[in-house]
């Protein structure tokens, strides 16, 4: 792992790395409270379908899981995403999804495409990127928790499902079972789930479908009013809480 800048602010520290891998370099952004030694929970978060590792949404609830919880937080741009190159099969996929929402169409099958193409190369990059973090003498190998939601969902489901250092995982904003099926079924850990009740993009009973299949003793469905993209900000409130029971 290659660390290409450090900047910090307000207590927390905001390191841009990239990770060599088969597929080429991850890059990705490590924060961590200032002057961090030690091993600390570490939160990996999946950014949503169109997003970076460096979206608002994820940079406000990266740096507040560190200054407030003490965690390291990473997260890394998706394939087809941010600094990565896309490709004409991925392309392709997005064009005819865009085109179904501005016509009124179904997406969910094309969202599951989406999902299903990346998702593959996906898993063994983060397992990639665990291992390098937790080779760090201040993330060392503590608990792990993960987030993510919309395509961070749809990632992020195989990737726990794979991940036996994952304990806690808040996932939601989706209802990919065409991907998620078997995986969802493997889930045990505690699972926090976000529902948009009006989601445009979601079927309602798509999403409640995935939640169902998760075997986790411990899940719980937050469902807001709202479309896909209006998560209530007191959901961030929710999920330090969450975090901070299940990892410590």
């Amino acid at each position: 792992m290659r660390f290409t800048s450090q900047t910090s602010s307000d207590g927390v520290t905001e390191r841009h790395f990239a990770l060599p891998f088969t597929f080429g370099a991850i890059p990705g952004v490590l924060w961590t409270p200032d002057g961090a030694v030690g091993a600390r929970p570490l939160i990996l978060m999946g950014h949503g379908g169109g997003q970076h590792k460096t979206a608002p949404g994820i940079v406000a609830r990266a740096r507040r899981f560190a200054a407030e919880c003490g965690f390291a937080v990473a997260a890394v741009d998706a394939p087809g995403h941010g600094d990565r190159p896309r490709s004409e099969e991925l392309d392709l996929l997005i064009a005819e999804m865009r085109t179904r929402m501005q016509t009124g169409g179904d997406v969910t099958p094309v969202l599951a495409d989406v999902h299903a193409l990346i998702a593959g190369q996906s898993v063994p990059e983060w397992r990639a990127v665990l291992d390098a973090l937790q080779d760090l003498d201040h993330v060392d190998a503590g608990p792990v928790g993960y987030w993510g939601l919309s395509l961070g969902c749809g990632l992020g489901v195989p990737f726990v499902a794979a991940e036996p250092r994952v304990r806690a995982a808040v996932l939601g904003l989706n209802g990919d079972r065409q991907t998620s099926t078997e995986a969802a079924a493997r889930i045990t850990v505690p699972v926090e789930f976000l529902v948009q009740w009006d989601d445009e993009r979601v079927p309602r009973a798509e999403a409640l479908a995935l939640f169902d299949l998760f075997a986790s003793a411990e899940k719980t469905l937050h469902a807001n009013p709202g479309r896909h993209g209006d998560v209530p900000l007191f959901e961030l409130d929710s999920s330090v809480r969450f975090f901070t029971r299940h990892l410590g």
